[in-house]
């Protein structure tokens, strides 16, 4: 199968998490004192960032171009908070929600992406998580903060969970939207449980937490 179509209501759930990722790096970078305009392409680097490394490294053109709407979804999440600034600091929590949700999302869309294409299900792991997660890293770049997947939040790790359910759930020959959803609910309860316990990695450290390099 050459061509990749989704279903209706996943496209929704996709503009939605476009949105929340897009809210995410324009709530940073309205912190870094950004201008409309810097702020605007920190969103947008964040909600497509992720899809477009994949697409490229599929060989296909990546998915924005051919459809404005993602570039629409950013515009108005800089109109939200340029609005409701305030109010959008004070729901930390709730877009913390919508967030995962995206994270969950587009972990399978990724997914869903890369194995429409005859990809093996080990690379559809990995696309799937550079399409939640990639995002996450353009945007801590773009604000000069350590990217949060090299912290110690659970965050990547929650999509290759999810995509391992999703490879779990095809072995079984579960139908296709039941898959989607445990796939996707398991990247969200990750994300979530990680958040809430403070579960975390190891963090690797050197002598007395310094790594010195000999030339």
């Amino acid at each position: 199968m050459s061509n990749f179509t989704m279903p209706a209501f996943v496209q929704v759930l996709e503009f939605i998490g476009t949105f929340a990722f897009a809210i995410s790096g324009i709530r940073l970078a309205s912190a870094k004192r950004f201008d409309w305009f810097g702020a605007y392409v920190v969103g947008v680097a964040t909600a497509i960032g992720g899809g477009t490394i994949r697409d490229l490294m599929l060989g296909k053109t990546p998915f924005w171009m051919t459809d404005p709407i993602f570039l629409i979804c950013s515009a108005l999440a800089l109109l939200w908070v340029i609005v409701f600034g305030k109010m959008v600091i004070r729901q930390q929590s709730t877009f913390f929600i919508f967030d995962s949700i995206g994270l969950a999302l587009f972990t399978v869309v990724g997914m869903e992406k890369t194995l429409s294409l005859g990809f093996p299900l080990w690379v559809a792991i990995i696309m799937g998580t550079i399409t939640g997660a990639a995002g996450g890293v353009i945007r801590d770049v773009f604000i000069n903060e350590v990217p949060l997947i090299f912290r110690k939040e659970i965050y990547a790790l929650a999509c290759v969970v999810g995509g391992l359910f999703y490879g779990l759930c095809e072995w079984l020959n579960i139908d296709l939207i039941v898959t989607e959803l445990i796939s996707g609910t398991s990247v969200l309860v990750v994300r979530i449980l990680a958040a809430k316990y403070h579960l975390s990695l190891p963090v690797l450290k050197g002598e007395d937490g310094k790594c010195e390099q000999d030339y």
